[in-house]
C-alpha cells in the first residue's frame, strides 16, 4: 500500500487513530507488513460478491485476510440475487454457481487473539456455519475483546447463534430480520448499522457504504486490541 499520496479521508482516519496507530502503521508499511490480519469465515454456499469484494479492499487497504472454513480446503461460492427478469417471478432469492475459494485453515485452529478483526459475510453458507462450535468460540472472542466486526446478509445467523446481538443494533437482509430479533438485537432496514465494535449492512448491494464504516473502525481502532 502506497502512502506518498493519501487522500483527504484516509489522513483524516489515521490522524483520529491517534500518534500510536499512525506511528504502527507508518512502520509497517515502511517493512513491508500487513497492518493486522482478519479472519474470514467461509463455507460452501458463501456468496460471491459478499465475499470477495472485502477480501481485496481489505488486501488494498494493507491487511490479511485469512480465510477460515470447517476444513482447510477449497469452498465453492455462489450469486444470490432475485432474478429481475424471470418469466416465472421469484418470491425469494436464486442461487446459481460463484467462484471458488480456498480456506487458509479450519476453524478448529484458528487462535482469534492473532486476529484485529473478523468479517462474516453472508450467501447460505451461515445456515450451517452457525452450528460450528469452534466459530462460535472464535467470534465469541471478538465481541470480548471489543475487535471490529462486520457482517452482511445472513452473516447475522452466525453472530444470532454465538449470543452476541443482544442489545445491539443491526441490520441484515430483510428475510433474516427474524434471525436477529430471535438474538435479542433491534433489526432496522438500513444499508448500514454501526453499533459499537460491530458493522453490519444488509445485501452485496451495500458494499460501499458498509466497506467504508469498517475500514473506518479499522484505522481507528486501539493498535494490539
Amino acid at each position: 500500500m502506497s502512502h506518498d499520496h493519501l487522500n483527504r479521508r484516509e489522513a483524516c482516519g489515521w490522524l483520529a487513530a491517534g500518534p500510536a496507530a499512525l506511528a504502527m502503521m507508518a512502520s509497517a508499511a515502511e517493512e513491508g507488513k500487513p497492518l493486522g490480519k482478519v479472519l474470514m469465515p467461509i463455507g460452501d454456499a458463501t456468496e460471491a460478491l459478499d465475499t470477495l469484494y472485502p477480501f481485496f479492499r481489505l488486501a488494498e487497504e494493507g491487511y490479511q485476510v485469512v480465510v477460515a472454513g470447517p476444513e482447510a480446503r477449497l469452498y465453492h461460492m455462489v450469486l444470490h440475487e432475485v432474478p429481475p427478469h424471470s418469466a416465472v417471478p421469484w418470491d425469494i432469492t436464486e442461487e446459481r454457481p460463484g467462484y471458488h475459494i480456498q480456506a487458509d485453515v479450519a476453524f478448529r485452529d484458528v487462535d482469534p487473539a492473532q486476529f484485529v478483526a473478523m468479517f462474516l459475510s453472508g450467501g447460505r453458507a451461515p445456515e450451517y456455519l452457525r452450528y460450528d462450535k469452534d466459530l462460535l468460540r472464535i467470534t465469541r472472542h471478538f465481541f470480548e475483546a471489543h475487535k471490529p466486526v462486520a457482517v452482511v446478509c445472513h452473516g447475522i445467523e452466525i453472530l444470532s447463534a454465538a449470543g452476541v446481538i443482544s442489545g445491539r443494533t443491526v441490520t441484515t437482509v430483510a428475510k433474516c430480520a427474524l434471525d436477529a430479533q430471535q438474538g435479542r438485537a433491534t433489526y432496522v432496514d438500513r444499508p448500514c448499522v454501526v453499533d459499537g465494535n460491530l458493522v453490519s449492512a444488509r445485501t452485496w448491494h451495500d458494499n460501499a457504504p458498509f466497506l467504508r464504516e469498517f475500514m473506518k473502525m479499522l484505522r481507528t481502532a486501539q493498535p494490539g486490541a
